[in-house]
């Protein structure tokens, strides 16, 4: 990679998961409308064949109306093929397919324990984590092998234990978790700023906000524009939504989506603790007490948002795989949409291009978060600029929503610690303790049990006789 008149040259992204549906596209459009970065990304992925349609379909965006910065895309043979040089390594993948989805969601079901996600916390996202912590050992391993120095970016749910295995696995690595979900509650101010005070904000960054917490259980402690304080106008929203929830800013396409979100648990929780949540109801609701919000689908249904079914993922990924199909063909058009994704702009920023950027990642706490543990993986403000990602001091989590909070955190480092020693006494005890766990502890034991047995495909390394 070199940077001449302003613009970095051959620059190179190893994308682990590069056979994605979805994500990957989402960079390739990001990066073709990027100014100043041009160079290679390398498509690692078990399934060779996707990166090869992937691969295709990458370099069609070379020739598409609006590209403005030139991308070649290949196929990386092999982890070292992919990853050697890099200077950026992307990381998206699915732990496992929808069959072991399917037992981490609806299993539970059996012992009335409903979950609206179902990949980073609740009994779902325990055994998720069993599967998804060993590939990111040995993806760790890779990175430490063939690009020590590279930045490296973290897509994969549970985002908080992925980025903990990255840094266990190698502590020199130079790595981050990125979620838009702090984004959705931005755009929520900046409509609420425009009904109520007739401002209009020209993007959500201009929003400034302390987030603090863990992955999809964020909470902001302060959000202001231009100075002004926004809570108080946060709370008349809340008040004034507080029983109907407030889906007037949804577009039609996510009206009836099942990731819609009407804020009304956001409303809740604000109003019973006088900070943000910051993520949508839907993973805000699987982080408290099971009984609140998540009693059963109607319950859910009645605090406005749904169960994400893995009927409606299997259906989503046909309707995925077609368009990939269509768009390696030709049959459907490369169009240019901006992701909304920040990736590109953070890469920018560590490569010293425009100016330096704030915005909210998942990084290991050194501080940022005085009340939680040092090393668990929280998520704060950070600054990227020239070749370095600094956290931003955010101060300690009131002692309102601390118990919350911190009781997630412990959790979290619970099963980190447990799965990192394959030990099941260990990570029974998380998922027992886990807050959408309200069955007795010999139901859950029959529960862990059982979900464990039917994801044992990737559990080669524990020992199960001991279940």
């Amino acid at each position: 990679m070199r940077i001449i008149d302003g613009k970095a040259q051959n620059v190179k992204i190893a994308y682990i998961g590069g056979g994605s549906r979805g994500w990957a596209w989402n960079l390739m459009s990001d990066l073709a409308t990027c100014p100043d970065m041009s160079g290679d990304v390398y498509l690692y992925d078990i399934d060779q064949d996707a990166a090869e349609d992937n691969r295709i379909i990458g370099n069609k965006y070379n020739d598409a109306e609006g590209t403005i910065s030139q991308w070649n895309y290949f196929v990386g043979k092999t982890p070292k093929e992919a990853l050697t040089g890099a200077d950026f390594v992307v990381i998206s993948i699915l732990p496992g397919t929808f069959d072991e989805m399917e037992s981490d969601i609806h299993a539970p079901e059996e012992y009335g324990i409903y979950q609206s996600v179902g990949d980073s916390s609740g009994p779902g996202g325990v055994v998720r984590a069993m599967r998804c912590i060993p590939m990111f050992e040995e993806i760790a391993g890779y990175i430490r092998d063939y690009c020590p120095t590279a930045w490296v970016i973290n897509y994969t749910n549970p985002m908080t234990l992925c980025v903990r295995t990255l840094y266990r696995t190698f502590p020199q690595i130079r790595a981050f978790g990125c979620c838009h979900e702090v984004f959705g509650t931005q755009k929520l101010l900046m409509n609420c700023a425009k009904e109520k005070l007739g401002i209009e904000i020209e993007k959500r960054s201009l929003i400034k906000v302390n987030p603090v917490g863990v992955n999809h259980f964020t909470w902001l402690t302060r959000a202001t524009y231009q100075n002004q304080d926004l809570f108080p106008l946060y709370r008349e929203l809340a008040e004034e939504h507080r029983e109907t929830g407030c889906t007037k800013w949804l577009d039609s396409n996510w009206m009836n989506n099942c990731f819609r979100c009407s804020h009304k648990v956001k409303f809740d929780l604000f109003l019973r603790y006088g900070s943000i949540a910051a993520a949508g109801d839907r993973h805000l609701a699987e982080f408290v007490d099971g009984d609140w919000y998540l009693k059963s689908p109607e319950h859910a249904r009645n605090w406005g948002f749904s169960l994400t079914s893995i009927q409606w993922r299997r259906g989503s990924l046909e309707e995925r795989l077609q368009k990939s199909r269509d768009l390696r063909s030709g049959a459907l058009p490369i169009t240019l949409k901006q992701s909304g994704e920040e990736g590109v702009a953070q890469m920018r920023a560590i490569l010293g291009l425009g100016d330096p950027l704030v915005t909210n990642v998942n990084i290991p706490n050194v501080g940022q978060i005085p009340n939680l543990p040092l090393g668990a993986v929280v998520e704060t403000n950070a600054v990227f600029s020239s070749n370095g990602v600094t956290p931003v001091m955010a101060g300690p989590i009131p002692k309102e929503i601390h118990s919350l909070i911190g009781r997630i955190c412990a959790e979290q480092e619970l099963v980190s610690e447990g799965v990192a020693e394959r030990d099941l006494t260990k990570i029974f005890a998380a998922f027992a303790g886990d807050p959408l766990v309200t069955c007795g502890v010999e139901d859950a034991r029959a529960l862990f049990k059982k979900m464990v047995l039917n994801t044992k495909k990737y559990l080669t390394d524990y020992d199960l006789s001991t279940l």
